[in-house]
């Protein structure tokens, strides 16, 4: 039996504004799939987005939905966390949402290790505004800001989650399908932040200016360059430079932020009461 999107969508909000060959679609459906799976009740569910592309799923979801302003998707969701814990929260947001004005907060976010967790659309470009160069835009892309070539190296995600705190911290693409699901699974059943980065395309504002025939050839990309992080752990240098690592990178247990927050308050209203 065929999985009941319907189910989990506001038909009334469709249809969606995705171009044709965007990867959002194929993402957004892996967070439903996961959803159900971990079984939880929509009116348990909380979907938190900023400004951008991603931001626009949480229009489209029968659950607790929150349109937040540019970057500011974590601060929000940690609000909601801390106020009412037993919220299932999930964070989508693009990789210039995230990452560019939202870095601080993402920083912080994954110091504080509140159980939450943040899944980056990350098509490498500001799809919704003109295809602008964003933090993740590899060196040498063209795009709408660089016409002639990014000069930036781009923005590790997965390794700035990791240097920063993040307790759960993944990487996925939209080929990687079955992957995808198991990996959201992982990072919703995990207590504590996580950070899934999920590499997409972008095929009308990025992929035509760079040259890619098609959507279907920008995540042919993804079949031919990626490999488990296990074995790219065990690459040379050399061998590293052209293929990108999937998987779980990291993942620990540590105290959680509202967890932890709630032994203060106990311990400070014993001090009040005395």
């Amino acid at each position: 039996m065929a999985f009941d999107y319907n189910y989990y969508l506001r038909e009334n909000r469709l249809p969606h504004i995705w171009c044709p060959g965007c990867s959002h679609g194929i993402i957004a459906k892996g967070i439903l799939r996961a959803v159900h799976k971990m079984g939880w009740e929509k009116d348990d569910l909380v979907i938190v987005s900023g400004i951008g592309c991603a931001s626009r799923l949480p229009g489209y979801v029968d659950a607790n939905t929150l349109h937040t302003t540019h970057g500011r998707a974590l601060a929000f969701a940690l609000g909601v966390k801390v106020i009412k814990p037993y919220l299932k929260v999930i964070i989508v947001s693009g990789d210039g949402d995230a990452l560019a004005i939202g870095g601080n907060h993402f920083l912080h976010a994954c110091r504080r290790n509140i159980d939450i967790n943040l899944i980056i659309f990350n098509n490498k470009t500001y799809g919704m505004t003109g295809g602008q160069t964003s933090p993740t835009t590899p060196f040498g892309s063209f795009t709408s800001t660089g016409p002639y070539g990014n000069v930036e190296n781009e923005l590790d995600p997965v390794a700035v989650g990791v240097a920063a705190g993040a307790t759960f911290v993944a990487r996925t693409t939209a080929y990687h399908v079955m992957q995808m699901d198991k990996i959201f699974t992982q990072a919703f059943t995990h207590k504590g932040f996580s950070v899934v980065d999920v590499a997409g395309d972008c095929w009308t504002a990025y992929g035509r200016k760079n040259s890619f025939k098609s959507p279907v050839d920008m995540l042919d990309v993804y079949k031919k360059k990626c490999v488990k992080y296990e074995q790219y752990k065990k690459l040379s240098d050399d061998e590293k430079k052209d293929v990108i690592p999937i998987g779980v990178f990291h993942e620990e247990s540590r105290p959680e932020f509202v967890d932890e927050l709630q032994l203060i308050k106990e311990r400070a209203m014993k001090e009040l009461n005395k």
